[in-house]
């Protein structure tokens, strides 16, 4: 089993937590929709208040998840795909080492049923 830099470890719970909330899920959703938008357009899409949206996009944005760029007056928000890049890694390297584990449990099974035979 490899084990990842401290830093990669906190990078991948931090868009964990993220994305254990359903609405800071539902607000990337949006974001992968419609593009770079403000918090107020996202709050009329959804049933809580644009204070409400600002606080998960802060914890979104914390997790490397979207980023939101000043235009005039505006903040804009949009996804930041990278952002999911060591959480992608990590998900894949704990599926391959299962597939390992359940190819070994299957060979041990088939040996003892050939065995049995």
């Amino acid at each position: 089993m490899r084990t990842e830099p401290d830093d990669a470890v906190e990078e991948v719970g931090n868009v964990l937590v993220a994305l254990a909330d359903p609405t800071r899920r539902r607000l990337l959703d949006l974001l992968a929709a419609q593009g770079a938008v403000t918090a107020t357009t996202l709050a009329g899409r959804l049933p809580v208040s644009r204070q409400a949206i600002v606080k998960h996009l802060a914890v979104l944005d914390a997790a490397g998840l979207v980023v939101g760029n000043r235009v005039g007056r505006e903040v804009r928000y949009s996804l930041r795909p990278a952002g999911l890049d060591a959480t992608t890694r990590w998900m894949s390297s704990l599926a391959a080492d299962w597939d390992r584990r359940l190819a070994a449990i299957k060979r041990v099974a088939e040996a003892v049923e050939r065995d049995l035979s």
